[in-house]
């Protein structure tokens, strides 16, 4: 019973190990495909924060008959997120490729 909990354990994925996000192997990458998955991320947190503060400034334009501009979304909420995870990210994954280059070295 305790040589089959080991080998699952040794063959499940490694989700939360260094050079892993989500079980996909993130440490492994090159150059190029970690500046795209960077800046994919920030892109992605841009919009998810913009999504979410259109929706904010709506609820709060209807509900107070307020007149806030929705450009206050963009600039104000969507960008200072969208660079933060761009840097957060870029940083993540710059940490994780120079570590493999000098893993090889």
């Amino acid at each position: 019973m305790t040589e089959a909990s080991q080998s699952e354990s040794s063959t499940s994925p490694r989700t939360f190990a260094s050079g892993y996000v989500f079980g996909a192997p993130v440490g492994d990458l090159r150059l190029l495909v970690s500046l795209i998955m960077s800046v994919a991320v920030g892109f992605a947190a841009f919009f998810a924060a913009t999504f979410f503060a259109i929706f904010g400034v709506m609820v709060y334009n209807s509900t107070g008959h307020h007149a806030v501009d929705f450009a206050v979304t963009y600039r104000d909420f969507g960008l200072p997120v969208g660079v933060v995870v761009l840097v957060l990210a870029l940083i993540y994954m710059g940490r994780l490729w120079v570590r493999r280059v000098l893993r090889r070295a």
